[in-house]
């Protein structure tokens, strides 16, 4: 995993400087794996320190983002509440470069006596947990409970004595020799060199290993046992000048994206190996960058787990309004011959004269074509001429009708599948539960699921999310559809302005204008704001309307969220997350 035991060295030595001799506040446990302590510290206030155990999102930092809390709190938070609660952070240790950091405590038992308790993080990736240690070195808790069934190699249970995972080992990347590495690496020489890399050093990820190999074989792969004398030579040096640039605090932070703006993986050092398939970012700190890597992550696999059947429900519910639509299409097509039947109809009463019960066909002259050509038409034998020209006048209006009524369900179905898209993209920006409450409170009135029952008082929907501009313009963005309309048609003036992707699902945003007129700077922001917050989000020169709220109406009977609008100009903008996110007031 990408943060190894070197990265965490790192977020050690800066947890070290800020949070020694610190106070525990408040402790929450926002999610089953997850655990966040509130400190107060000297020199920089209250701060967040997260701990995860969960296998992907395994971590340790500090947080600047505001998480939910469940209602009720956990029992493992309970008793870190009790056993933690106003104990002083003494030291913060690491063994050689495991995963694993030992917060130590000062805190003060049942009895008054003072005591020192020690809280381990282990990053391990399934193995994660977050343990409390107690006297003598017993466990009194974990965030998760090993037993016997679960791991025949280490338990993890109250009241048994803490034991370190099993260790093998290995080099220090600080520390070594160039003939002792490559000893370790010939150990296994037909392996991939990277792989035979990260066996032999302590504490260092694939992605560090693979960059150290596209360094010294200049983007080439390369087994064990394939490396040139030069390209050993390269290999040390890469090494020993990452070892002093952390030693110096020279080290680049960095996160991966690729095209898509999808966050891939993070590094202590300069990512080079995937060339233009990736864009990195860079960060000033160990910890700023696990908040934005991780956060960014958790709120997408969080909402994901806890509206997975909305998502379910919104993909079959797409899916069986385009089918039933594009059945109507072909429907309508067959409707678009249904003149020809009054034309035959037409036909045969001008030519009753000439055409006799028990004939099977008719040979007339088609008098609305100026060439007056002969055209057959195909009779009823049991019917009289009259009859067979009802008869299709009967068929004419049935398609005539038919035409109407599908014209008029294609029209609703497209709307509503446009409904369900705009829905579906609510949802997948939504990272907290009241966000997922609202929805399905907004699917339930509209009869697509049934309405929640709420085992205790309804929770309360969030405020829009809120921006401010360069210029000092408030910007609002409603969360879901049913914000949407009480933030454009209720809340706003109708000298704001309002701004939406055009023909793209997402949300309304508005810019507060208090009778002053906003600048072109600012709307361009509140633009690339609508951009983002829509489900275009990744792509480029994306069209945003925008016009006076005193020109958006929403039409009678039409579906929440959905509006018409006039007197509107367009822009086009590519989002940019750090800009928007820079500009964002609100926590949640």
């Amino acid at each position: 995993m990408a943060l190894d035991g070197v990265y965490l060295s790192l977020v050690k030595k800066e947890l070290s400087e800020i949070l020694i001799n610190s106070r525990v506040d408040k402790i929450h446990q926002p999610s089953r794996d997850s655990l966040v302590i509130s400190l107060r510290t000297v020199a920089d206030g209250n701060v967040k320190l997260m701990l995860s155990a969960g296998a992907g999102t395994a971590r340790v930092h500090l947080t600047a983002r505001e998480l939910e809390n469940p209602k009720v709190p956990p029992m493992f938070c309970m008793l870190m509440r009790k056993h933690l609660s106003s104990g002083r952070l003494v030291d913060i240790r690491q063994d050689g470069f495991e995963r694993i950091l030992f917060f130590d405590f000062e805190a003060t038992d049942e009895l008054g006596d003072r005591v020192t308790l020690t809280l381990a993080a282990e990053i391990m990736g399934r193995c994660s947990n977050i343990i409390l240690i107690g006297k003598e070195g017993r466990v009194i808790d974990s965030i998760k409970r090993v037993s016997e069934d679960m791991s025949s190699v280490r338990r993890v249970l109250p009241g048994i004595t803490y034991t370190l995972p099993p260790k093998e080992e290995r080099l220090s990347l600080f520390d070594f020799e160039k003939d002792e590495l490559f000893a370790r690496v010939n150990e296994n020489p037909t392996a991939d060199l990277s792989k035979a890399l990260v066996k032999a050093f302590e504490g260092i990820s694939p992605v560090f290993a693979r960059e150290a190999v596209n360094y010294a074989a200049r983007g080439e792969e390369r087994k064990a046992n394939e490396l040139t004398p030069d390209e050993k030579d390269r290999l040390v040096f890469y090494f020993k000048n990452s070892a002093r640039a952390i030693e110096n605090g020279e080290n680049k932070y960095v996160v991966l994206k690729d095209r898509n703006g999808l966050m891939k993986d993070f590094c202590f050092v300069p990512v080079l190996q995937y060339g233009s398939l990736m864009t990195s970012k860079e960060f000033d700190s160990a910890c700023e960058l696990l908040d934005y890597f991780y956060s960014e992550r958790d709120v997408i696999a969080q909402t994901r787990q806890r509206a997975q059947d909305l998502f379910k429900l919104l993909v079959n519910l797409s899916e069986r309004i385009a089918r039933r639509v594009s059945a109507q299409k072909i429907e309508l097509e067959e409707c678009k011959n249904r003149d020809e039947l009054r034309l035959k109809g037409d036909l045969i009463m001008a030519n009753l004269y000439r055409i006799n019960k028990g004939d099977k066909a008719a040979l007339v002259e088609n008098y609305y074509d100026e060439a007056c050509p002969t055209v057959e038409i195909a009779l009823d034998s049991r019917l009289t001429p009259a009859q067979n020209a009802q008869r299709y006048y009967l068929e004419y209006r049935k398609a005539d009708t038919a035409d109407k009524k599908l014209r008029e369900l294609i029209a609703l179905g497209e709307a509503e599948m446009k409904y369900v898209d705009s829905v579906f993209d609510s949802l997948s920006r939504a990272s907290t539960e009241s966000e997922l409450t609202e929805i399905r409170l907004e699917l339930a009135a509209g009869g697509y699921v049934k309405p929640p029952k709420f085992k205790t008082k309804q929770p309360k929907a969030l405020p829009p999310i809120e921006y401010e501009s360069s210029d000092g313009f408030k910007i609002l963005v409603g969360r879901n559809n049913r914000q949407n309309d009480t933030l454009t048609l209720k809340d706003a003036d109708r000298s704001d302005i309002w701004l939406h992707t055009q023909n793209i699902t997402g949300s309304h945003v508005i810019i507060v204008c208090n009778g002053q007129t906003p600048s072109e700077e600012t709307i361009e922001e509140a633009a690339l704001i609508a951009a983002f917050n829509s489900s275009a989000r990744n792509s480029s020169l994306i069209p945003v309307d925008y016009t006076l709220v005193k020109y958006v109406k929403k039409p009678s009977g039409a579906k929440p969220g959905m509006v018409i609008f006039t007197n509107n100009k367009t822009l086009y903008v590519t989002p940019d997350d750090d800009a928007v996110n820079a500009m964002k007031k609100s926590k949640i």
